[in-house]
C-alpha cells in the first residue's frame, strides 16, 4: 500500500480509534497528511486554508477593498488583504466545560474530539508559517497561549491541550471578553464548543469580535446521542454533567421535543452566522476529523 493512501485511511478512521493510535502530536499530524492526500488525489476537495486572501467586510472597512467579483457570485461581502496583512495571526478557542466530557457507546467524548480539531488545525496553520495561540475556557480562562509560529510553539500548544480536562461549568462571556482584550490585533478566531445553553451566552461575544475585524469559525461539537436522543439506550437517565440535575424519562419519550428544540437552536446560529460574516460548522464526534476539516475547507474556498 502506498505511503499517502495509508495514511489517508489512518485519517479517516473513526475517531476513537483514531486517538488510540497514539500521542495527540501523531494524531493531528495523521489527521493533516490525510488531508492533504485527499487533496491530492481529488483536485476538487479545495486549497488550503488561504485565509490571508479574503475576509468578510466589516462595517467601517474601505469599500475600494471589496471583492465585487466575489459579491456577484455570493452576494456576501468580502474585502482583499493588503501583502502585509498576510500574516494570519490564529486563536484557537476551545470550551474546557464539564458538558464536554460527554461520550455515547464508543465514541470519542466531545473533549477528545475537541482537542483533536484543535490540534489539528494548529499543525496545518503552524505549516503554512501562520502564528497560532490558545485559549482554553469554562467558567473562565484556564489556559492561554499568545500566538506565535514555530515548532516550539506546536510544543506548548499539545502539550496545554493534554493537560486539560474537561470540568467545571460553562459561562463564556468572561472569557470572551477576556480574551478580546488579550487578541489586539485582529486575526482568525476558532471556537470550538458544544454550544450548550442558551446562544445569548455565546452569541454577543461572537458579534464581538466579528466588531473587532477578527475572522469568526465556530466548530459546533455534538455527540451522535446529543443530535438524535433515539442513539441513548431505551431506559438510560439524562444527566446535566455540568450541574447533575436529572431528568427521569425515557429518551425516545423526549426525542420529538429536543429534536425541534435542537434544530431550532442550529437554526439560530445558521442564520446569525449569515448575518454577521462567521462560519459555523455542525460537527459530530463520529465524524473523522480529516472529514471535517476537508469539508469545511473545500466549502471556505469554493465560497471565497
Amino acid at each position: 500500500m502506498p505511503a499517502e493512501t495509508g495514511t489517508a485511511s489512518a485519517a479517516l478512521l473513526p475517531p476513537r480509534e483514531l486517538l488510540r493510535l497514539g500521542s495527540l502530536e501523531l494524531v493531528a499530524r495523521l489527521v493533516v497528511e490525510g488531508y492533504l492526500a485527499g487533496r491530492h488525489r481529488s483536485p476538487g476537495l479545495g486549497g488550503s486554508l488561504e485565509f490571508a486572501e479574503h475576509r468578510p467586510y466589516v462595517p467601517g472597512d474601505d469599500l475600494r477593498r471589496v471583492d465585487w467579483k466575489v459579491y456577484g457570485r455570493t452576494d456576501r461581502w468580502y474585502v482583499r488583504e493588503s501583502e502585509q496583512e498576510t500574516n494570519l495571526r490564529a486563536t484557537l478557542v476551545v470550551d474546557a466545560s464539564a458538558s464536554m466530557g460527554y461520550a455515547s457507546g464508543e465514541n470519542a467524548s466531545k473533549w477528545q474530539y475537541a482537542r483533536a480539531l484543535a490540534a489539528s488545525l494548529a499543525w496545518l496553520l503552524l505549516a503554512q508559517q501562520d502564528a497560532v495561540g490558545l485559549a482554553t475556557f469554562g467558567d473562565g480562562i484556564r489556559a492561554f497561549i499568545p500566538p506565535r509560529g514555530g515548532r516550539a510553539q506546536r510544543a506548548r500548544l499539545f502539550a496545554a491541550l493534554e493537560t486539560e480536562e474537561a470540568s467545571g461549568g460553562t459561562s463564556p462571556e468572561g472569557p470572551f471578553r477576556q480574551l478580546a482584550e488579550r487578541l489586539p490585533r485582529r486575526g482568525l478566531l476558532v471556537l470550538i464548543s458544544d454550544l450548550l445553553g442558551p446562544p445569548e451566552r455565546f452569541l454577543p461575544g461572537l458579534r464581538f469580535f466579528r466588531h473587532r475585524k477578527h475572522e469568526v469559525v465556530v466548530f459546533h461539537v455534538l455527540d451522535p446521542a446529543e443530535r438524535s436522543l433515539a442513539a441513548l439506550p431505551s431506559g438510560e437517565e439524562i444527566v446535566d454533567l455540568e450541574t447533575g440535575r436529572s431528568v427521569h424519562a425515557r429518551p425516545e419519550e423526549l426525542a420529538e421535543g429536543y429534536g425541534r428544540e435542537l434544530e431550532a437552536l442550529e437554526r439560530i446560529y445558521r442564520e446569525q452566522a449569515h448575518d454577521r460574516g462567521f462560519d459555523w460548522v455542525p460537527t459530530a464526534t463520529d465524524e473523522p476529523v480529516s472529514a471535517v476539516l476537508g469539508r469545511y475547507l473545500a466549502a471556505r474556498r469554493h465560497r471565497l
